[in-house]
C-alpha cells in the first residue's frame, strides 16, 4: 500500500493484539495515518498507550467512534467485534477482523496476500476481494506460517506430504491466559493450589494436546481453524495438512515440527533455495536453531531444515523446524490484508 493518510481505528488496543498493531502501524506503510485507540472497558478507556513514538489516550468507544474512520481493525475478542463491527460496516470503514468473529459471515472472506504470494496467484485475492468488499479476516498465524513454507517448496519442488505438530503459545489467548500460566508456574513452585479458570488443565510445566472441558481457551476450534482455513486458501493447490496443535509451555511465539515429502530426490540446500524469499529466514546450522527466543521481535518466519532420510545430505522425506512471533506476524499481515482492501478504496478522508 502507497503511503496515504488514512483515518484508523484499533478497538481492542489494550489487548496483546492491539498493542502490537499499533506498533506495527507506526512503522509501516500506513504510519502517516491518523491512528485512534479504542476500548470497550471503561477501565481501560482513558489510559495511555504508545503508537511508535506517539503518545495516545484509549478512548472509549460510542455511537460516534467510526465515524470518518477508512479502516477499523478489530484485536481484541470475539464478542466486542460482533457487538460493534455493523457501527464500523454501516460508517462506510473497511474492517479487518483478528478475532476471526466473522468467519463464516457473507462477503467476509479469510484472506492471506503472502500465501497467495508464494502460490504465484497474485490476482487471487484481488479476485476474492471486489468493490463491495468492507471486512476481511487475515488467516491465522499458523495458517501463513505453513502457507507461506509449503506454497513456496510445493512451486519450485513437488510436495506429497505436509505434516505439522505446532506448539501453541500463551499469548495468542490473550492476557489472561498468559496471567493464568505464570500464576500456575508460581503456584508449582511454592506447592500451592493451581488456578485452572482458563486452561482447565495444569498447562505450566507440560505439554497437552487437549485441555479440561471448561476451558476457555478453545484448543479443539482453533485447530480446526487452521485447518478449514488453510484448505481454503491453498484452494487446492497445495497437499492436505496433517496437524495436531499442542498447548505448550511458553508465554509467546509459536514453534513448529514440520515433515515434509517431496515427490522426487532433492537436497537440503535445494530445499533452501526454494524457501528463501520474502517473509521467511533460512536459519542454518551455523546459526542458533530458531525458537520461541530467537523469533521474538522478528518479522520473519524462522526455518532450519534438515534430511529425514537417514542423515542422507539427498533424499525425498525433510524435517522443518519453524519458529515465529506470533503477535508480530499476525499484525504485520492484518496491515498487508489493509493494504488490499486499501486498492479498493478511495484516498484516505484526512486530507
Amino acid at each position: 500500500m502507497t503511503s496515504k493518510i488514512y483515518r484508523i481505528g484499533v478497538v481492542g488496543a489494550s489487548s496483546l493484539a492491539g498493542k502490537e498493531l499499533s506498533e506495527e502501524l507506526a512503522e509501516s506503510p500506513l504510519a502517516a495515518s491518523n491512528i485512534t485507540l479504542l476500548e470497550d472497558e471503561d477501565d481501560t478507556a482513558g489510559n495511555l498507550a504508545a503508537t511508535g513514538d506517539e503518545i495516545s489516550f484509549i478512548q472509549k468507544l460510542d455511537e460516534t467512534s467510526f465515524e470518518g474512520m477508512d479502516f477499523v481493525f478489530f484485536t481484541s475478542d470475539a464478542e466486542g467485534t460482533t457487538k460493534h463491527w455493523e457501527e464500523a460496516r454501516q460508517a462506510g470503514a473497511g474492517i479487518v477482523d483478528m478475532t476471526y468473529a466473522l468467519e463464516g459471515q457473507k462477503d467476509v472472506p479469510v484472506v492471506s496476500p503472502w500465501i497467495s504470494e508464494a502460490l504465484g496467484r497474485q490476482g487471487r485475492i484481488g479476485a476474492e476481494l471486489h468493490l463491495e468488499t468492507q471486512a476481511v479476516i487475515p488467516a491465522h498465524p499458523v495458517v501463513v506460517m505453513l502457507g507461506v513454507v509449503a506454497a513456496r517448496i510445493h512451486t519450485q519442488i513437488a510436495l506429497e506430504t505436509v505434516a505439522a505438530t505446532v506448539m501453541e503459545p500463551a499469548s495468542e489467548h490473550g492476557r489472561a491466559a498468559m496471567d493464568e500460566m505464570h500464576q500456575q508456574t508460581v503456584s508449582l513452585l511454592s506447592f500451592q493450589d493451581l488456578p485452572k479458570e482458563q486452561y482447565d488443565a495444569q498447562v505450566a510445566f507440560n505439554l497437552l494436546p487437549a485441555l479440561g472441558p471448561t476451558a476457555k481457551v478453545d484448543l479443539r476450534s482453533t485447530e480446526e481453524r487452521i485447518r478449514r482455513q488453510y484448505k481454503a486458501l491453498s484452494n487446492g493447490s497445495l497437499p492436505k495438512l496433517s496437524l495436531q496443535l499442542v498447548q505448550a509451555p511458553v508465554f509467546h511465539g509459536y514453534a513448529a515440527s514440520v515433515y515434509v515429502q517431496t515427490k522426487g530426490a532433492v537436497s537440503v540446500r535445494r530445499m533452501e533455495a526454494a524457501l528463501a524469499g520474502e517473509h521467511v529466514d533460512i536459519v542454518t546450522d551455523e546459526s542458533d536453531a530458531p525458537s520461541n527466543l530467537t523469533a521474538a521481535g522478528q518479522e520473519e518466519i524462522m526455518v532450519r531444515v534438515e534430511s529425514a532420510s537417514d542423515g542422507e545430505e539427498t533424499g525425498n522425506s525433510f524435517w522443518l523446524w519453524l519458529a515465529v512471533d506470533n503477535l508480530k506476524l499476525a499484525a504485520i499481515h492484518a496491515i498487508a490484508c489493509a493494504g488490499e482492501l486499501g486498492r479498493l478504496r478511495p484516498s484516505g478522508k484526512v486530507q
